[in-house]
């Protein structure tokens, strides 16, 4: 119960690795808005999970590569639930593997709208009430990718750099006002991003990883409950890799 009684913001919640991190920080206390863009039944299920638990819990639709949204977003989940204390920005979609030379520009800005301006919307809607407050905790979900750069995700992992770049210099900015902010940088997970990832790169992907294997959702959930909590009280301003050793 580590966050006993905290009132969460995790978007692109309805399933993945949004949705176990929204399940376990209520498992660790927290009450939780799950954002989600399209899949408003699994936001639902999600919802349910939460209060299942013994949390209140919201679902929220918004498409977090609009400004306007974001800012609608979180002034509704603290309308619902109260101000906010954690806020995990981890929507975001993969890019389709292309090499730069063949990539449409359109499909460059489709990923960078979501990825990386979405992130920064999804903060600064939040951030200005944390200030405010003088408390507050947010994560970013990135990717090993930007350390890697393999040929063909371009997009993503420049997306993913920047959000590395936003998280960091975020950090900076508002450690003085009693906030923290940190970066989850997972590698191959078996969400329905990772398994499709599996399934278009091929075994190899899982094979080079020291640990043997992929990793599950929960386990990034319960990085996020720590990095969430005052356990980790003194972090700030990190990066942190979470990838069975490949980095």
């Amino acid at each position: 119960m580590r966050l006993e009684n905290r009132i969460a913001l995790v978007t692109g919640a309805s399933r993945g690795i949004g949705r176990a991190i929204a399940l376990e920080l209520a498992r660790e206390g927290a009450h939780v808005a799950v954002n989600y863009r399209k899949q408003a039944d699994a936001a639902k299920d999600a919802v349910a999970a939460i209060e299942a638990l013994g949390r209140r819990a919201v679902a929220i639709q918004a498409d977090i590569s609009e400004w306007a949204a974001c800012a609608a977003m979180v002034a509704e989940a603290e309308r619902a639930l109260g101000p906010l204390d954690v806020l995990v920005a981890n929507g975001g979609i993969a890019s389709r593997p292309g090499l730069i030379v063949d990539l449409p520009v359109e499909e460059w800005h489709r990923v960078m709208n979501t990825d990386l301006h979405g992130c920064f919307y999804t903060v600064k809607a939040a951030i200005g009430g944390m200030i405010q407050r003088k408390r507050g905790v947010v994560l970013t979900i990135s990717s090993i990718g930007p350390d890697r750069c393999a040929p063909g995700g371009a997009p993503y992992y420049t997306a993913k750099a920047g959000v590395n770049a936003l998280t960091r210099t975020l950090a900076n900015e508002v450690a003085a006002h009693g906030i923290r902010v940190n970066a989850i940088a997972p590698g191959v997970v078996l969400s329905d991003m990772g398994e499709r990832m599996v399934k278009a790169v091929g075994p190899q992907l899982v094979s080079g990883i020291p640990l043997g294997r992929a990793g599950q959702p929960e386990e990034i959930g319960k990085l996020a409950a720590f990095l969430a909590s005052d356990d980790a009280a003194w972090i700030t301003g990190k990066i942190y890799r979470i990838d069975g050793g490949v980095v």
